[in-house]
């Protein structure tokens, strides 16, 4: 038996360097973004190389051979395409089989759905979208951005990337995951659990969604799932806050109890500032003008939002509180990730920090700079976390997503680490050593961090490197450079290197 998993193991590994050579070669047709150069690969702690792993699901080998030979079948009949120069990558459309569940405008709800056979690990992820919290706003959105309320012009398929892509290259560690998509249509922070009504003309049933469409996936390999990741970006990470204990809530309460329910949250940590400024407060016309405690005061009661148990009774009365990371964090009992940019473009929106135009005043730098800090400290206390010092939004779905690095460790590796303490600790070992799992910057203005995105100049268009950045932003390198007593050419070569 041992020979045959060598002979195994040796064959799938072929045939997976195979399918990496067949998806470089076809990759261009997908008319992917535009990329960075790529740092240095990232090195493997345990082994002491210098390539990014490629794991594998081995589950199989350690309980059945014959399942781990299926995957090697299936591996191969998938790299048969190549011949053809066709890929198969996309998920595909399904829609609720409760059709009762619905979108905003009682269009049926649905997931986009890619199955790995072999394959005991699900990612399901959740869609950002902003939201809206009354009528007269819901209105506009409908008539502005009407996908994001109604799944009646969705397309059949849908091209995973990041977290999401199949391709190793892209996503080295859950490429051979079973992949969901589940499209944003209930605008309620993935919280609502309200049928449509004459006086709200909508529907808010994000949190049901989720729960029905976990229940669809148990007859489609779910049930015997070994890992299932609820992922989401914005407002998608923030109903990962909200909803990753319900999941398990209802899987243990079907009986499945051998899956473990995990979260990543990504670019949904967001804080209950006060404003910079606000010219007309009391108006509040919509989500990103508004302050964010007060749309969701509103929204809460408008969608009949429904938070974490556990959340919900340390703020009896004031669940709006359970929408705010670091407030809800506290109770959820399922691990979870969380990755947010230090300085999140949607923070600054919300917080009416305009980066647009003319470069920002001291006082808004000032704010900026806070907002760095403040983050770092609601974070300090979250284990697994990923936290650049970059002005951004959303990561885990972008295709560069594998280039950003946070102490020269990148995100799909912080992420690699967290998987294998978690199924470390259930076996009673110790925790990987040289595998971070927090990881924050400590330096402390936006792109000081030297693996951030290309920022872009909005009336331009041109490349922006840090310093060009921060004179736009109004940074005064002088000034600065006296505030931390050094000369101010020793500054731009800091600023330049992302010291």
């Amino acid at each position: 038996m041992t020979a045959i998993r060598m002979i195994s193991s040796m064959l799938l590994l072929m045939l997976m360097q195979s399918g990496v050579l067949c998806a470089r070669r076809f990759r261009g047709g997908r008319n992917p973004q535009p990329r960075r150069s790529p740092p240095p690969p990232t090195y493997r702690a345990d082994r002491g190389d210098t390539t990014e792993s490629f794991p594998l699901d081995f589950t199989a080998v350690e309980e059945n051979m014959d399942n781990f030979m299926t995957q090697v079948k299936n591996l191969a009949q998938s790299l048969y395409p190549c011949s053809a120069q066709k890929l198969d990558y996309d998920m595909k459309l399904n829609f609720l089989e409760n059709t009762s569940v619905t979108c905003n405008d009682g269009s049926p709800a649905g997931y986009y759905l890619k199955e790995s056979r072999g394959s005991r690990r699900w990612l399901i992820f959740l869609e950002g979208g902003w939201y809206c919290f009354n009528k007269e706003n819901c209105d506009s959105r409908y008539e502005t951005m009407r996908r994001l309320m109604s799944s009646s012009t969705w397309p059949q398929t849908k091209t995973g990337t990041g977290i999401l892509s199949p391709l190793p290259e892209e996503n080295p560690h859950w490429w051979n995951a079973n992949m969901v998509f589940i499209p944003y249509c209930s605008s309620d922070v993935w919280s609502g659990a309200t049928a449509k009504t004459e006086q709200s003309g909508y529907a808010f049933m994000g949190s049901l969604i989720i729960q029905e469409v976990v229940k669809d996936l148990l007859n489609k390999g779910l049930d015997n799932a070994k890992v299932l990741l609820l992922a989401g970006s914005s407002a998608g990470g923030t109903g990962v806050l909200l909803n990753v204990d319900h999941v398990a809530e209802l899987l243990e309460g079907l009986g499945h109890t051998g899956i473990q329910v995990r979260g990543l949250s990504d670019s949904g940590w967001f804080l209950d500032n006060k404003q910079y400024s606000c010219t007309d407060c009391t108006e509040c016309l919509d989500a990103i003008t508004c302050a964010p405690t007060e749309t969701i005061k509103r929204g809460i009661k408008y969608w009949g939002g429904v938070v974490p148990e556990r959340c919900r009774q340390t703020h009896e009365g004031e669940e709006w509180n359970c929408f705010f990371g670091y407030r809800v964090f506290p109770s959820i009992q399922s691990p979870v990730f969380v990755v947010q940019w230090l300085f999140d473009e949607a923070q600054l929106a919300v917080d009416n920090i305009q980066l647009t135009g003319q470069p920002v005043q001291e006082g808004q730098w000032r704010y900026i700079q806070n907002l760095g800090i403040e983050l770092r400290n609601t974070l300090k206390d979250v284990p697994a976390m990923f936290a650049p010092a970059c002005l951004s939004h959303e990561v885990i779905t972008r295709n560069y997503w594998i280039d950003i690095q946070v102490k020269g460790t990148s995100l799909p590796r912080a992420l690699h680490c967290w998987d294998r303490s978690l199924n470390d600790n259930r076996n009673n070992k110790a925790p990987p050593k040289g595998c971070p799992v927090h990881l924050i910057d400590s330096c402390p203005w936006p792109h000081c961090n030297p693996t951030c995105p290309t920022i872009r100049d909005q009336f331009t268009g041109q490349e922006m490197n840090v310093i060009q950045f921060l004179m736009h932003m109004g940074f005064d390198v002088q000034k600065m450079a006296q505030q931390q007593g050094m000369d101010p050419s020793k500054l731009l070569g800091m600023l330049s290197s992302g010291s």
